[in-house]
């Protein structure tokens, strides 16, 4: 977790600020004026924690998408070294080249060997533009694709943690066959032998999320969002500007609540109170401990069982009907809310 002097604040959050900005002041006084202020900087830290819960009981769709891409927000590999041991990350697709936005490799889980697959945004400037803010090329997706191959030779498990803008949409990454990559992780995913668990820990944006987004089970973390399109390209394309994105992210409805409405995914797992970004340490437990029992679940499932709940699963997402040849919608035929669900 950042220290309060590097740590960055949205707009929402400016009432933690200016408590946090109070005790840095109370604790330079103490210093030099020798004065004890530890019963009122008890009293801010208390309230600043009373404000971090208050602060996400009401979030609109666009402050959650905002906390999804905050700055201090923990991303895969911190996730990775809080909750695991022993990791050894595994690099290239063995073709093009090794993508640096996407990165996995085996871990320890509590004794378990586990592949953790995820995409990686840089912390600074540099590492940003290293990591090509977690949009992944078609070899990043080849990338993903051989590890989760090499874990089901071994019969390991696997976790995808997913936090991406979208996939790389340049021109050069459609040359080398972008959208073939995704297809192509989507369709071997789904028939994996081995446990996966899918986690939405960031942003989850259109194909760049599905590329490794297919499993067993599918999660969000409390403050994340999962959609076709981002709130800022849906109002560029609906409403000719950015200027329409807080409108965009509600009728999106791409919020954790709403996609767990819809069965897109399975649950909710929450976050320390006020965000993933206020305690990295808690996030992880928090989320160790949920990959833990679905892990245990999971391992019960015969193979071949597993591969066909996970078609099932799939199969039936989203709401259609269909029209006979006299053109009247069957009742018997369409696919509803309540058994999509």
């Amino acid at each position: 977790m950042p220290a309060n002097a590097n740590r960055q604040f949205l707009d929402f959050e400016k009432p933690i600020k200016d408590l946090i900005d109070e005790i840095e002041k109370l604790k330079h006084a103490s210093e030099s004026k020798k004065i004890d202020y530890s019963d009122m900087i008890a009293r801010l830290e208390t309230q600043i924690l009373e404000r971090r819960r208050e602060l996400t009981k009401n979030l609109t769709s666009w402050q959650k998408v905002q906390l999804s891409r905050h700055p201090d927000r923990p991303y895969t590999l911190k996730y990775i070294e809080k909750m695991t041991t022993n990791f050894v990350e595994l690099y290239g697709d063995r073709n093009v080249k090794d993508d640096k936005a996407m990165v996995g490799g085996f871990a320890s889980l509590d004794g378990h060997t586990v592949m953790f697959i995820g995409q990686q945004k840089g912390i600074n400037t540099k590492t940003r533009q290293m990591r090509n803010f977690g949009m992944a090329n078609p070899e990043g997706y080849r990338k993903a694709l051989r590890l989760m191959k090499l874990a089901e030779k071994f019969n390991k498990p696997i976790v995808t943690l997913i936090d991406t803008p979208g996939a790389y949409p340049g021109l050069e990454a459609e040359e080398r066959g972008q959208g073939e990559a995704i297809a192509r992780n989507i369709f071997e995913m789904i028939r994996l032998k081995v446990p996966v668990i899918c986690v939405i820990i960031g942003e989850g944006a259109s194909g760049g999320a599905l590329g490794i987004g297919v499993g067993d089970r599918v999660y969000m973390m409390e403050n994340t969002w999962y959609t076709v399109i981002s709130p800022e390209s849906c109002s560029s394309i609906l409403w000719r500007s950015w200027d329409k994105k807080e409108v965009a992210a509600e009728q999106l409805r791409l919020t954790a609540d709403h996609m767990k409405s819809f069965g897109l995914v399975d649950d909710i797992i929450p976050e320390p109170a006020g965000g993933a970004h206020w305690d990295y340490d808690e996030s992880a437990q928090i989320l160790k401990a949920h990959l833990l029992n679905v892990l245990a679940e999971l391992a019960n499932i015969p193979q071949e069982e597993r591969v066909t709940n996970r078609i099932t699963k799939f199969g039936k997402m989203g709401f259609w009907e269909e029209v006979p040849a006299n053109g009247q919608p069957n009742p018997e035929h369409m696919n509803t809310e309540e058994n999509n669900h």
